[in-house]
């Protein structure tokens, strides 16, 4: 039977999210229904809650970096039994018909993939996210929490970490290689724990001074500051990758010249059109390449969860209530988080 939970909720681009209840699907026999304990906050999350990207349908619930225990499953699950920890990320469902679902690689599903929240399921109802009680999710979109994961600071793993995961998994890091990172705040600080966890020497580029002693703390090899000529120069023909956060146009004259020959600079901020214009002379000049990435499919981020588990990789987080959450999104405009916040999802 459907269920009626608890949420918080946006219902239009100018208020403030507020209480609301809704219903949730009746369980399906491949569902997992699960009680939500923590769910992390993302940008993401502003920016559709206050339609800055001009598509979203209210009433909206935000919300998909989400760690809960597991309430009733649907007769055909097997994977997921009552009781267990489990998560859910950015995906509740694709085609899982086409080339990038049977490799893998769901996040870009060549039908369409459906968002935790602000698509329409298979059913034909809006989808909406982890700022509520609970959720029913298909069991291949469910995720094991591993036990010796911290369940909220685990929690923004499921789009931040799986985010900053994917290019550094896909490019192979690991000894030897030299990673750099441009930005630390949310994607940019697990970006630079992944690639430090995996063995590469780390350079974090920041615009801040006061950030250094911060990136050494978190295994930063190397700190330069991206607004000083001389210590840009200094690294220039260095890196085989760069992993950029940044989610606003920047100059990247200065980082692709850091790169040495066939080396990639991976966009992961989602900044659309780039700004000032990119001189393609500059890949040219020694085969390097700028590429994106977004999150990871289901398997990869299992993968993910795992690694974090075996060398006790959590994100740096702030506890939350949920009423605070308006506050929370008027610092995350200031960039005034140190650097996720997680709901508690206890306090609904």
């Amino acid at each position: 039977m459907s269920e009626v939970v608890k949420s918080f909720a946006a219902h239009s681009e100018s208020s403030p999210l507020a209480a609301w209840e809704f219903e949730r699907r009746d369980l399906q026999p491949n569902d997992v229904a699960i009680e939500i304990r923590y769910c992390g906050v993302c940008h993401s999350d502003l920016h559709t809650a206050r339609n800055h990207w001009g598509r979203t349908q209210y009433p909206l619930v935000p919300g998909h970096e989400i760690v809960g225990v597991v309430k009733a499953i649907g007769r055909e699950v097997s994977k997921h039994a009552v009781g267990d920890w489990v998560a859910v990320g950015c995906l509740v469902d694709s085609c899982q018909t086409c080339g990038s679902c049977h490799d893998g690689e769901e996040q870009y599903c060549e039908q369409g993939s459906t968002g935790t929240y602000g698509s329409l399921d298979r059913y034909g109802q809006p989808t909406q996210g982890g700022y509520s009680s609970a959720i029913v999710v298909t069991e291949h979109f469910v995720l094991k929490m591993p036990e010796t994961l911290d369940p909220a600071g685990a929690a923004p793993l499921l789009c931040a970490g799986i985010t900053s995961y994917s290019p550094l998994n896909y490019h192979k890091v690991g000894p030897g290689v030299r990673v750099g990172v441009i930005g630390l705040g949310g994607l940019g600080h697990m970006a630079l724990k992944f690639a430090v966890a995996m063995g590469a020497e780390v350079t974090q580029f920041t615009t801040s001074e006061n950030k250094k002693a911060e990136a050494e703390r978190l295994g930063a090899h190397h700190v330069v500051l991206s607004t000083d000529r001389t210590q840009m120069k200094a690294h220039f023909g260095q890196l085989d990758l760069i992993v950029d956060t940044v989610p606003v146009p920047h100059e990247l004259k200065d980082y692709l010249l850091c790169l040495k020959r066939n080396g990639n600079l991976v966009l992961t901020g989602p900044i659309g059109l780039q700004n000032p214009p990119l001189n393609n002379g500059l890949l040219m000049m020694g085969r390097k390449s700028v590429s994106g990435s977004a999150i990871g499919g289901i398997e990869e981020t299992q993968q993910m969860l795992d690694f974090c588990a075996k060398n006790g990789v959590t994100c740096d987080v702030e506890m939350i209530s949920m009423d605070y959450i308006n506050e929370a999104y008027d610092r995350l405009e200031q960039n005034d988080v140190h650097y996720r916040f997680v709901i508690d999802m206890a306090t609904l």
